[in-house]
């Protein structure tokens, strides 16, 4: 079915004369409202009235007319114009070229308005072109001079208000405003009657094609151009609308917004102005002009007069969506909201915008189809409706508002014999959705929407979005999605769903037979990781002491971490805890040991508990696995820890094989001896007692301790060269005088001689070290008597006014701090702390400051105030300084 923009409707037709034929055709036409004014080429106005249920816009499909009065104006010359001024019930009429004024009713001349002489044409004009009110404007050519007349026309009265002069006759003349478009014998001009100045256009052949001149609306006009082209001029002589390329046969155009409607000698073409396309073609033989009304145009031929109703663009919007135009649709319907809004225009362009995007839809136009569906915010429901099985999770209580019952049954076909262009659908579904969650068309469905989401994953297989969608907050009805979750095995995500919906015993649960195996579901690779991670950031304790025993008993590694990462300000009772864990001894370990380390415990009782565990652990595992971890930590434990219990750790290793322990649990009891005998003689670990000199005097000289295990050494035959290496490797550590008077008389001096080198070589280097250091320190105490020397006979000025370099307040006490530095800086004592000054100092820029290590105390006597020069009578000098500071950064001395 073809597109139709206007609706043709027969208005009249004049009846044939027997014998005056051809004078008494139409020649010109006006309308106003009800009434229809036909001039003819006889002279004769004749007054047409459209029957009372017609409008100006000649809706209806049959148009009744019937016939008012007829005037004939004189002779046979024909009628060229008619305009209707409804202001002053006046009907204008150029005749003879003149302009006559009749009553609109009655037609008989106003008398009080004389005719007009010497008019080719005329136009009536909006603007009346004065300031004076209760008048409208008139723009008329003369037939007999190159200038055009600007007129103000009363009720009773019209007079000429200006005079234009021109190049040339105008040929036709349209009036915008203020502004006339005038057609000359070869160019198109405006011309400003306010100014009176004119702008050249463009040319054109009158020989070829027809001069058209005609209003356009909102100041623009429309002019029949060059090579046929119809040109859009704005008063300001611009173009901002592209032309319009029409045949060379036109002989007559109107706008009727958004078309134009164009004459041809057998037909009337209607192009769009939005996109410059011929919409619509209507027949109609022997048109000789058009004439614009509020609803359409009305043409007219010799004979008869048709109306063209203009379809209410709502209907041309939804025929063209229907014929699956969906592009023209919506730029019909964005085109002419700029210049005839629409009441209903929002809610119009949603339902456009949601209609076209069905078209793409069903054309597999994915893209296109989602952008325009959320443009016009169309309820997700009504998309989710299409779908077989997933439309299930709708309401009873909804409706569709758009007849898609067939398109639905398509899908439903599409999914039974296709289901890989179904796929591509689902995928279409899922894109849409996402995009529409979390936002305004998502609020009146989100429960919907969120199933709908849900069982489309679980039946496309998209683990990653179904997880992200149950995990956080969601609106999924459990009722409808649990069993969905199940249907396709999606256990984890069950769990999850579960989880957010604050069913956290059933999502445990849940997680707990895919562990076991009674479910299976691959899409988590770690489920009883999650389990503890989930356990160990639950509120619900009841439920973590639930769940909390499996989890131990499957994993003691991984399962303590409920406990030891649950948040600081929510974790469970210690003694709980360990009360649990005391059959899972390396949970308890592990646990403990987060107490000790972790949270710094103090408790003898963590402390105890965790030594006896290793101890425990490395008894229980003592052929089965590498226990050097195991016993490092305790190792460890037992030396840095000071919060166990010696005597009940040593009770329980005792009668064992731990004898570094032993050893190191004797140490902390003060019995070294002892602790060297078990390391050498029971560990037989001869490095380890050597360390363990080192390390269990800590800080101190491990001396002492060397030389009871040098004794210890000497004490078994089996260990001379044990005893010669000891020797050998702390020279320094043994005194020689000590070590000669414990060994044996047997021994040759050149067994021990290298270390006895050694010895005699480091007590040398002692010695000298100490000189050196002594007669570095009398150095230093020189240099200090020399400064003390010079700084007591040093003399200075003080002025009787003399400031404080620091403070700027005189100097009133009798103590001060000063420099012998040339820059000679006084201050006060408590003003000696650092601080950046800026000085000249022999004609450079320093960085002064004041004096803190010198005391300098002034005694005044009157006759030295009197010369004003001050003896330096006593200086100080901290002891705690033992290199004075320059207050220049100089090496000089400061004082």
């Amino acid at each position: 079915m073809a597109f139709k923009a206007f609706i043709k409707t027969h208005v009249y037709t004049k009846q044939e004369a027997s014998k005056a034929k051809d004078r008494s055709s139409i020649q010109c036409l006006e309308c106003y409202d009800r009434n229809v004014y036909i001039g003819t080429k006889n002279a004769t106005v004749q007054h047409l009235i459209l029957s009372s249920g017609t409008n100006g816009d000649m809706s209806p499909e049959q148009i009744t007319t019937r016939d008012g009065r007829t005037k004939k104006l004189g002779s046979n010359n024909p009628i060229v114009q008619l305009r209707a001024v409804p202001l002053f019930n006046h009907l204008l009429v150029l005749w003879d070229r003149s302009i006559i004024a009749l009553n609109m009713f009655s037609l008989d001349p106003v008398p009080t308005l004389k005719k007009i002489q010497h008019v080719s044409l005329f136009e009536v004009s909006e603007s009346s072109f004065t300031d004076r009110g209760g008048c409208v404007g008139m723009v008329t050519s003369s037939s007999r001079r190159k200038v055009i007349h600007i007129h103000t026309v009363g009720v009773d009265r019209w007079e000429v208000v200006k005079e234009v002069p021109l190049l040339q006759d105008p040929w036709a003349l349209a009036v915008d405003g203020t502004i006339v478009c005038l057609a000359t014998c070869d160019r198109y001009l405006l011309c400003d009657v306010e100014t009176g100045r004119g702008e050249e256009l463009f040319p054109h052949d009158h020989s070829r094609q027809r001069i058209i001149v005609t209003s356009a609306g909102r100041g623009e006009f429309l002019l029949n151009g060059p090579e046929s082209l119809g040109m859009f001029v704005m008063k300001t002589g611009t173009c901002q609308c592209p032309p319009l390329q029409w045949s060379p046969d036109v002989l007559a155009a109107k706008v009727c917004f958004p078309y134009i409607l164009t004459v041809q000698p057998h037909a009337l073409l209607i192009y769009s102005m939005l996109d410059q396309q011929c919409k619509q073609t209507v027949s109609v033989h022997g048109a000789k002009g058009l004439l614009s009304t509020p609803g359409g145009v009305v043409v007219f031929t010799e004979r008869d007069i048709f109306s063209l109703r203009l379809v209410p663009l709502e209907e041309q919007i939804q025929a063209l969506v229907g014929q699956e135009k969906v592009e023209e649709a919506l730029l019909l319907l964005n085109g002419v909201q700029s210049h005839r809004p629409l009441d209903s225009y929002k809610d119009l362009q949603k339902t456009i915008t949601c209609l076209a995007g069905f078209v793409h839809f069903y054309q597999e136009g994915f893209s296109e189809a989602k952008d325009l569906f959320i443009k016009g915010e169309l309820d997700p429901r009504e998309i989710l409706l299409l779908y077989p099985d997933i439309g299930t999770c709708l309401g009873e209580d909804f409706h569709s508002q758009l007849d898609q019952e067939n398109r639905g049954r398509d899908l439903q076909l599409l999914w039974q014999k296709d289901r890989n262009t179904f796929h591509h659908y689902l995928t279409f579904l899922g894109d849409f959705l996402r995009a529409v969650r979390g936002t305004e068309q998502d609020l009146k469905c989100s429960t919907e929407v969120d199933c709908a989401l849900l069982r489309l994953y679980a039946e496309l297989g998209d683990t990653e979005n179904l997880q992200q969608l149950v995990i956080f907050p969601n609106e999924c009805r459990l009722e409808y999605c649990v069993p969905v979750l199940e249907q396709y095995k999606r256990f984890f995500a069950l769990g999850s769903l579960y989880q957010s919906h604050g069913k956290q015993t059933d999502a445990l649960e849940t997680w707990v037979k895919i562990a076991d195996g009674s479910h299976k579901d691959s899409s988590c690779s770690d489920v009883y990781g999650h389990i503890v991670w989930t356990l160990s950031q639950l509120d619900d304790k009841e439920t973590v002491w639930k769940f909390a025993d499996w989890t131990l008993q499957r994993n003691q590694e991984i399962g303590v971490q409920l406990f030891t990462k649950r948040p600081r300000e929510d974790r469970l009772e210690t003694q709980d805890v360990l009360v649990l864990l005391e059959k899972h001894l390396l949970a308890l370990v592990l646990y403990l040991e987060f107490l000790i380390h972790d949270l710094t415990s103090e408790e003898e009782s963590h402390h105890n508990r965790l030594a006896l565990a290793y101890v425990t652990q490395m008894l229980q595992e003592e052929e089965e696995a590498d226990l050097r971890p195991t016993r490092g930590k305790l190792q460890h434990l037992l030396w840095e820890s000071k919060f166990y219990d010696v005597s009940t750790l040593y009770e329980r290793v005792k009668l064992t094989a731990l004898h570094r322990e032993k050893a190191i649990l004797l140490g902390r009891r003060g019995e070294h001896s002892q602790a060297l005998q078990v390391l050498v003689h029971q560990e037989r670990d001869l490095q380890a007692a050597e360390a363990y000199c080192f390390r269990a005097v800590q800080d101190q000289d491990p001396q002492e301790l060397l030389l009871t295990l040098l004794q210890i050494y000497l004490g078994s035959e089996d260990l001379i060269s044990t005893v010669v290496d000891l020797l050998n490797n702390n020279p320094q550590a043994f005194a020689a005088e000590k070590v000669i008077q414990l060994l044996p008389d047997s021994w040759s001096v050149q067994l021990v001689s290298q270390y006895l080198f050694r010895s005699i070589r480091a007590t040398v280097h002692q010695r000298r070290m100490v000189k050196l250091q002594k007669a570095l320190a009398q150095v230093q105490l020189m240099q200090h008597k020399v400064i003390w020397m010079q700084a007591s006979k040093t003399k200075f000025r003080l002025d009787k006014d003399e400031k404080c370099k620091v403070c700027q307040r005189v100097l009133t006490e009798p103590e001060f701090a000063c420099s012998t530095h040339v820059c000679n800086i006084i201050v006060f004592m408590h003003c000696r702390s650092p601080c950046k000054r800026e000085c000249r100092c022999e004609g450079q820029r320093c960085s002064q400051t004041p004096p803190s290590n010198i005391h300098v105390t002034v005694r005044i006597n009157k006759t030295s105030r009197n010369d004003q020069l001050l003896r330096l009578a006593i200086v100080e000098l901290p002891a705690s300084e033992k290199q004075p500071s320059d207050l220049c950064g100089r090496n000089e001395p400061a004082l």
